[in-house]
């Protein structure tokens, strides 16, 4: 029986260190696999794009985003509070120098008009009878003065004779006194009348001045209400296209509200949008490329906005080929604004594999495996990326994301 016992634990430890055993085996031979995975994975072809080294020429672009808007365009606004009455052009219209794009119902400013100018006719005969007023005030005095002046010259010879009465002895001091009493308060009392009636003018030129005033004030109003209902007739001032027409007829319009725009589809502009963060790179006279789809058309920064609104800043391209066929008015496109460049450099085609560091790692395949080098990044741009050293003319970079197999430093890759 102890013979037994002892032979079965005997079987149980060789079991057991049999198992441990292949344990070992089990996580050596998986550990392997996980270092060969590491250090030498495999990848298809198929999943993978790279681009050939070559030589040229490369620009370092900064992003931004942009609208193509005509370069010319004419916003109509209403020059006075009214209604629209017709609409007499639709959006994307063709307008000739003249014509006519809506009617408003000028009634309620023609009625303003005509009380204005009754206003005005009213202030012009106030005037008039001022005028009236000191032209009898001038009358009365040249009369009364004259009055005055006769009684003056009557009392004067008043005096002369109470003077030669007194030396021939016919007369007294008294009656010389008294006559030369009633000349004084004679000559006193023209001089009060004199200063009355100039006083009493120079009143009445005042007033006639601030009626004056007034009727020159409402003439104006007159002139600009009569100004804004010319205005009115809301027609075009240069050919061009109609890109937008208010067409709620019966719908009340306020002085300044926007009621169509006219453009000359000719000749367009791109306002390009950038974040605030790169204003110090933005200069005017500086090369802009703007892309529509696959196109590219060049041009140059020509007016930078100084206002900052929600972080961004914005600012026009000059196209040099500002009639460009892909050119339509509110078009979103791409804009990439040039800050340096270099000639004949070695380049690749951009693509997730560069991060925008001035050094990484890259891939570079040859003979089916694909190695891992450290190179440092020049210029870039939407299309192309410098590469400063590792590579030569003629090598193959993976441009697809690589990030995954950053442990890697080398990849099989299989076709």
């Amino acid at each position: 029986m102890d013979r037994n016992i002892e032979q079965a634990v005997l079987s149980g430890k060789k079991k057991r260190l049999l198992l441990y055993l292949l344990i070992g085996i089990v996580l050596l031979i998986a550990g392997i696999f996980a270092l060969r995975s590491i250090f030498n994975t495999t990848l298809y072809a198929s999943e993978i794009t790279t681009s050939i080294v070559g030589r040229g020429n490369i620009e370092n672009t900064i992003n931004a985003s942009g609208e193509v808007l005509p370069e010319f365009e004419e916003v109509i606004s209403s020059p006075i509070a009214a209604s629209i009455q017709k609409v007499l052009l639709d959006g994307g219209s063709k307008i000739l120098a003249g014509q006519s794009i809506l009617t408003l119902d000028k009634s309620a400013a023609q009625m303003d008009f005509e009380k204005l100018k009754f206003q005005l006719e009213s202030k012009k005969n106030d005037i008039r009878k001022i005028k009236l007023d000191l032209d009898k005030s001038f009358y009365d005095i040249k009369s009364n003065n004259d009055i005055k002046q006769l009684r003056i010259n009557s009392l004067k010879a008043s005096v002369d004779n109470a003077k030669r009465l007194l030396k021939a002895g016919g007369g007294t001091r008294e009656d010389v006194e008294q006559a030369e009493l009633n000349l004084k308060v004679a000559q006193l009392e023209k001089q009060q009348l004199e200063n009355e009636i100039n006083s009493r003018q120079q009143s009445m030129r005042l007033q006639m001045k601030e009626v004056e005033l007034a009727a020159s004030i409402q003439q104006n109003d007159l002139d600009v209400l009569q100004k804004k209902l010319q205005q009115a007739d809301i027609i075009a001032s240069r050919n061009g296209v109609v890109t937008w027409v208010n067409k709620n007829i019966g719908a009340t319009v306020q002085p300044g509200e926007v009621l169509a725009r006219i453009a000359d589809l000719s000749s367009f502009k791109v306002k390009g949008v950038i974040s605030d963060q790169n204003i110090d790179l933005l200069k005017n006279g500086m090369t802009a490329i703007i892309r529509i789809g696959d196109h590219q058309v060049r041009g140059k920064v020509v007016n930078i906005y100084p206002a900052v609104q929600n972080a961004t800043v914005s600012f026009d391209i000059k196209p040099d080929s500002s009639h460009h066929k892909l050119f339509r008015p509110n078009l979103k496109a791409d804009v990439f604004l040039v800050t340096d460049e270099q000639h004949q450099v070695l380049r690749v085609s951009n693509g997730p594999a560069f991060l925008g560091t001035p050094s990484q790692s890259i891939y570079v395949l040859k003979n089916g495996v694909a190695i891992k080098k450290n190179v440092q990044i020049g210029l870039s741009n939407f299309d192309f990326v410098e590469l400063k050293d590792q590579v030569k003319e003629g090598d193959v970079v993976i441009t697809s994301d690589m990030r995954a197999f950053k442990n890697s430093d080398q990849i099989t890759i299989k076709k």
